[in-house]
């Protein structure tokens, strides 16, 4: 007799083929879903903003390369940079583009907030993005590009103009944008209003906040590969990026202000710890901006010449102290350090402040001036220590100078010379010392007869 239970029922294959087919219907489901085909549950999906503000430099570089990193390591569905931007170093726009233009996450280039623009090197990663847009009041252009160490020649010029237009224009093509104007935009310097850019398909459109950018953007077209899919971003949640805490550090030492500040420090402390060996402090700081100062001036566009000045002008003014000159290496080395500060950055993008190139050169000629001033003083001033420092001291005659006998200067006694006879009690100036021997005088009123 077979028990009721192991008789098999007839539903179980309904059931079981029934589950399968809703299975694969899900399946084909998830896979025609945007979401889903990211691998992404549709309440994780997110963008990442991301901020590039300043000269763009190699700590900028570094910073949009993390960001495309993580973008493509939690899969994002875009990442936003919002963007503001005097322009900067080259080889640095050239690595943030490689890294846009290499990104399997749609990137969103955003000129913002109203005030803002993309300058020179920003207007080449605006163009890269896969979306560009502005915020109103916002600008674009002006790339052509300047030399790190002065002005050009004619041919040296002409071939960076004609590299970095077909570098324009062969970014604008990858996007389809405007490659005349990106052209022209290097070789003429033009600049456009926000919705000029649009006019002129520099910028796709015009948004006044992320989530009326990100409204804008759903549903554009996206190449990779040869592939072209739509961006689907509208509603979703931010990410902001924020730089950690070495990208902070480095964002401030890239000041040209602070570079400036540490490239002196770093000048002064050396010098200090060279005048007073053993001082040890000033040589550790000095040491350490040093060191800070070459990592800040690494991302700006320093000119040689004025580093040269800058150290030629320390130079001055130490040997100022050591070579009496009547002030003029020390005027010599404020000429060469007002003319170095000047021009240690060139552009327009990197530029010290006046204010502080003129407190930094009047603090330090002050300083010399008063070390040198101190010097010239303690030379003339007569001496007071030793046995030249008695010359020109008064002293009594203990015993009857004919020629010779004991003189008391203050509480000491010595055996002196003199000139002519002195009697007991007579008091004498002292000409002159000769080994423990003083030669003296008389007083006019003390001579004897």
């Amino acid at each position: 007799m077979i028990p009721s239970g192991s008789i098999p029922s007839t539903g179980t294959p309904r059931r079981t083929f029934a589950a399968l087919a809703i299975a694969v219907v899900l399946a084909a489901a998830a896979m025609a879903s945007p979401v889903a085909a990211r691998g992404l549950p549709p309440q994780l999906a997110r963008v990442l903003v991301v901020r590039i503000d300043g000269v763009i430099s190699p700590v900028t570089a570094e910073q949009l390369a993390a960001a495309v990193e993580r973008a493509n390591r939690e899969r994002y569905r875009a990442l936003v940079m919002e963007i503001d931007t005097p322009g900067g170093l080259e080889t640095s726009m050239r690595a943030m583009v490689r890294s846009i233009l290499g990104s399997e996450v749609p990137v969103i280039a955003w000129v913002m907030p109203a005030g803002a623009h993309a300058a020179s090197a920003g207007v080449f990663i605006t163009m890269a993005a896969d979306v560009a847009a502005m915020a109103p009041g916002t600008n674009i252009g002006a790339a052509t590009p300047i030399s790190m160490q002065g002005a050009m020649d004619s041919t040296l010029a002409r071939k960076a103009a004609n590299d970095a237009a077909a570098f324009a224009r062969t970014v604008a093509t990858q996007r389809r944008r405007n490659a005349v104007w990106a052209e022209r935009a290097v070789r003429e310097a033009v600049a456009v209003s926000d919705q000029e850019a649009v006019d002129l398909e520099v910028v796709d459109f015009l948004a006044t906040s992320l989530p009326d950018l990100l409204e804008k953007s759903e549903g554009r077209s996206i190449r990779r590969g040869g592939i072209t899919t739509e961006l689907h971003v509208k509603g979703l949640p931010a990410d902001r990026l924020e730089p950690g805490l070495r990208h902070r550090v480095l964002a401030i030492l890239a000041d040209p202000n602070v570079a400036y500040m540490l490239l002196m420090l770093g000048f002064y402390g050396l010098l200090f710890e060279l005048q007073n060996p053993g001082a040890i402090l000033p040589g550790i700081v000095g040491g350490i901006c040093l060191i800070l100062a070459f990592l800040a001036l690494s991302t700006l566009p320093v000119t040689f010449a004025g580093i040269a000045l800058i150290v030629l002008g320390v130079g001055f003014f130490l040997a100022e102290i050591k070579v009496m000159s009547h002030g003029l290496l020390a005027v010599g080395g404020g000429i060469a350090f007002v003319l170095g500060s000047l021009i240690l950055f060139s552009g327009e993008v990197a530029r010290v402040s006046w204010t502080l190139i003129a407190l930094v050169t009047i603090s330090t000629l002050g300083f010399f001036l008063f070390v040198i001033g101190a010097g010239v003083r303690a030379q003339r001033a007569r001496v007071r220590s030793g046995s030249k420092g008695l010359v020109g001291e008064r002293a009594q005659a203990i015993d009857r100078l004919a020629p010779e006998g004991m003189v008391r200067v203050g509480g000491e006694l010595w055996r002196a010379i003199s000139e002519r006879e002195v009697n007991v009690g007579g008091n004498v100036e002292i000409t002159g010392v000769e080994g423990l021997t003083l030669r003296v005088r008389p007083l006019a009123k003390e001579a004897g007869s």
